[in-house]
């Protein structure tokens, strides 16, 4: 992969205060980006990204959002306007996750996940859209291998991240006149700050993944991030509607 191939492009990355979308952030900006940090609480974490890639010599600015709320998805691409002018990247990551037997599930755990996870994206793109050049860009949607698998207990997420691929190939479609390519990555279990809150890591849960998985061990953020640049760049160029299968090789 070419070093700095994304001097000159200004990429947003949602709910890049921590974990898979920190190390993104992180890599785009490593890579030549300027990067608009978005986080919906945790600002302390989103300054710590910002001074980090500061801190390297590249720019970024954290820009506080919560992508289920509507207005706030459009004060986000506002304030990206307004700093950089323009996105040619915009990764989708920010998301959360609820594990529930099926007769525990509530219309507001329901409409807590879709709205994020899928309506926020939504909106995230249609916003984000008018601020693409002519030259058009990319956009890479953060999902996971549950869009295909069988987990109890994941019914509603499961829909959520089987709803983002398929709303991957639709806008590929849509955008492709644009040159706006869209495009999925869908890890497998990731060691970070939300797995391990959610009690996943050391679990038993992670053990009998491990135990399926052919390259033997759950994945660190920096194995989701090298593929998110990859597609944010030129030698993507002719890559649009796909989903990507980060996971070890675990289906």
């Amino acid at each position: 992969m070419s070093t700095n191939q994304l001097i000159g492009k200004v990429a947003v990355v949602t709910g890049a205060s921590k974990g898979i979308g920190a190390a993104i952030a992180k890599d785009l900006a490593a890579a030549g980006a300027s990067v608009v940090v978005n986080y919906a609480s945790s600002r302390d974490g989103a300054d710590r990204v910002v001074a980090e890639i500061t801190g390297a010599g590249g720019r970024a600015v954290a820009v506080q959002a919560d992508l289920s709320k509507p207005d706030q998805v459009a004060s986000l691409f506002a304030a990206t306007k307004r700093e950089f002018g323009r996105v040619d990247i915009l990764v989708n990551n920010a998301g959360i996750y609820e594990w529930a037997p099926l007769e525990q599930i509530t219309p507001e755990s329901f409409h807590r996940q879709f709205d994020l996870n899928v309506l926020g994206l939504i909106l995230a793109v249609k916003e984000a859209s008018p601020l693409f050049p002519e030259e058009g860009g990319s956009v890479i949607n953060i999902s996971s291998t549950v869009s295909t698998a069988r987990f109890p207990g994941g019914t509603v997420y499961t829909a959520t991240k089987g709803a983002v691929d398929a709303v991957t190939r639709v806008l590929a479609a849509e955008l492709g006149p644009r040159k706006i390519r869209v495009n999925s990555v869908n890890p497998g279990m990731v060691d970070t700050e939300g797995a391990q809150s959610a009690g996943f890591i050391g679990s038993d849960m992670q053990k009998g993944i491990e135990a399926i998985t052919p390259l033997g061990r759950i994945g660190k953020p920096e194995d989701i991030s090298g593929i998110t640049v990859f597609l944010a760049g030129p030698e993507s160029s002719w890559i649009t509607g796909e989903s990507f299968f980060i996971s070890g090789g675990m289906r």
